[in-house]
């Protein structure tokens, strides 16, 4: 891997429930982002992987764990974290109708962190209002605009200008796709991989969606009840899925040739519902579904195994 940019040791985050009870949202993950990179942290709803990008950005405090950006200390909420600091990470909801606010221009939206981040200087970013849009590929006749008169894309691509106001070296991408139109969204994420290259950004990109993965990550990691059940480079995870619920989500991505279908692993049919992450079962988080389970599975947590170089997976069936 590159340098180091942002690593994570033991990280969890529950939240109290009722009772002396507690969510556990995330419940210890170890997780390295390189410099350059885009790592594709996948996974059902509830599975926390959108905790750990809040937890990161600074929205949440970390109950334990480690977290470092560049070698330095991070496990503090944003408001305890430098001004640097806080320009160096920037994310992208999801939903970009909330994340922007409506009573504000374009042009508004934009100045207020140029503003707050003018002793930040990085070859290559905009310190404009008018050259942010043109970067992310939108005419500057939108800076007086609402958000409410632009299209989803198009705010997308406001809110996305907007974080590199700040001139970061590391952005979140929380499902920053899946609330545009299909049309859109090749759009956007095209852009997000012209810009990586143009300002040497790295990506922690969120998502539910496996097939865009493969087109945009270098390595993924499949989140499970706020744990990391597989991780491994693009190719070998694709090529050589281990984990049975990796290849359960895999098998169910729909394909439009016979030849993508050979390549997908065989199917495999989960049993059950999803846990509450009040009440994870002992053992394995996944033996209730899983249709592999062994006797061990319902005892004891596995630990992470190494199949190959950058390929881990937390199966008993590892051994």
């Amino acid at each position: 891997m590159t340098d180091t940019v942002l690593s994570l040791r033991g990280l969890k985050k529950h939240f109290p429930y009722k009772n002396n009870l507690f969510v556990r949202a995330v419940d210890g993950i170890d997780l390295d982002l390189g410099q350059g990179e885009t790592l594709g942290l996948v996974g059902e709803s509830g599975s926390g992987k959108s905790t750990v990008a809040y937890t990161v950005v600074g929205m949440y405090s970390p109950t334990a764990g480690e977290m470092r950006f560049n070698g330095a200390d991070i496990a503090r909420p944003a408001s305890k974290r430098a001004l640097d600091l806080k320009g160096e990470i920037q994310i992208v909801f999801q939903d970009p109708g909330s994340s922007l606010n409506p009573r504000r221009t374009i042009q508004e939206s934009l100045d207020m962190p140029l503003k707050l981040h003018t002793s930040r200087n990085r070859p290559g970013f905009p310190t404009r209002a008018d050259d942010l849009l043109t970067l992310v590929g939108l005419p500057v006749e939108n800076l007086q605009k609402h958000p409410r008169a632009l299209g989803g894309g198009e705010r997308q691509l406001v809110a996305i200008a907007r974080a590199l106001a700040t001139r970061p070296s590391l952005v979140i991408l929380d499902e920053p796709t899946s609330a545009l139109d299909v049309s859109i969204q090749a759009k956007v994420v095209n852009r997000l991989l012209d810009l990586q290259k143009m300002l040497g950004l790295s990506y922690l990109f969120i998502t539910h969606d496996l097939s865009l993965m493969r087109n945009v990550a270098n390595r993924v990691a499949i989140m499970y009840l706020g744990k990391i059940c597989e991780q491994a480079t693009t190719a070998e995870f694709f090529q050589q899925p281990f984990h049975p619920y990796t290849q359960m989500l895999l098998s169910s991505i729909p394909v439009v040739s016979e030849e993508e279908e050979r390549l997908k692993p065989g199917r495999i049919r989960s049993t059950g519902e999803i846990p509450s992450p009040v009440n994870i079962p002992p053992g394995c988080s996944f033996h209730l579904r899983c249709p592999r389970r062994m006797e061990i599975c319902t005892q004891q947590d596995p630990k992470p195994t190494q199949l190959a170089k950058d390929h881990w997976v937390r199966c008993h069936l590892a051994k």
